[in-house]
């Protein structure tokens, strides 16, 4: 039986691309680096999400994550890769002043939470999640926040997910869910954790690596017909 759910932010509970698409522009008008354009945002997306993927695989560290996908962005179009470091951090703060629910998140999340504890479970950075997460009300609901940044390794390393069963105090696979859009991160760190897996896929992408999952689901409020 379920007790326990795990909840992914981004992209999950919230709209990361909106988040996204408004810290680029805020923190590009507070360097001066002129308009930032469709096109040019959606090349620095693609960027962002190929360092995620390495990070996920273990293959570089979440700095080189952080500062990479800017230095390699920006020397992509010629901006001063020197305020890189600078221009991550406010880049950080932005994305935790951007906090727009995904259909349906916060009603299915209110009505679980007298069944079931729940819980966030993120890749994301500290500065970004905690400003998302208070400025959506969800920390006053939520019963904790599984950071990787604070926990030291990342799904879908088994040891984030062990580091989560010690802190909650169960480890009976059988009680956890985790709901997550990203096969690589969610599904695949699920699966190696054993417990049950649902994948939120609104935009009917494939599935080309064959990541096994539980169930998939379109809209969060189909999480209330499942559990």
């Amino acid at each position: 039986m379920i007790k326990y759910i795990l909840w992914d932010i981004d992209g999950t509970l919230l709209n990361f691309s909106m988040a996204e698409s408004n810290a680029m522009r805020a923190c590009f008008a507070e360097y001066n680096l002129g308009e930032l354009s469709d096109d040019r945002l959606e090349v620095y997306k693609n960027i962002n999400d190929k360092y995620w993927k390495r990070l996920e695989r273990g293959e570089i560290s979440r700095i080189e994550v952080l500062e990479g996908r800017f230095k390699e962005f920006f020397s992509q179009y010629g901006y001063n890769t020197d305020v890189v470091s600078d221009f991550n951090i406010s880049y950080q703060e932005n994305l935790g002043k951007t906090y727009v629910f995904n259909d349906n998140a916060y009603e299915t999340v209110i009505k679980l939470n007298n069944k079931y504890s729940q819980y966030a479970a993120t890749n994301g950075s500290i500065i970004a999640q905690k400003g998302k997460l208070k400025g959506a009300g969800l920390d006053g609901v939520l019963k904790d926040v599984f950071i990787s940044e604070l926990i030291g390794y990342e799904k879908p390393s088994e040891k984030f997910f062990s580091y989560i069963f010690d802190s909650i105090g169960s480890y009976k696979r059988e009680e956890y869910v985790i709901i997550g859009d990203s096969l690589t991160s969610d599904m695949a760190g699920g699966n190696r954790a054993g417990i049950k897996t649902i994948w939120f896929n609104p935009d009917g992408l494939s599935n080309p690596n064959n990541v096994d999952y539980d169930y998939e689901i379109k809209n969060l409020s189909e999480v209330l017909n499942i559990l």
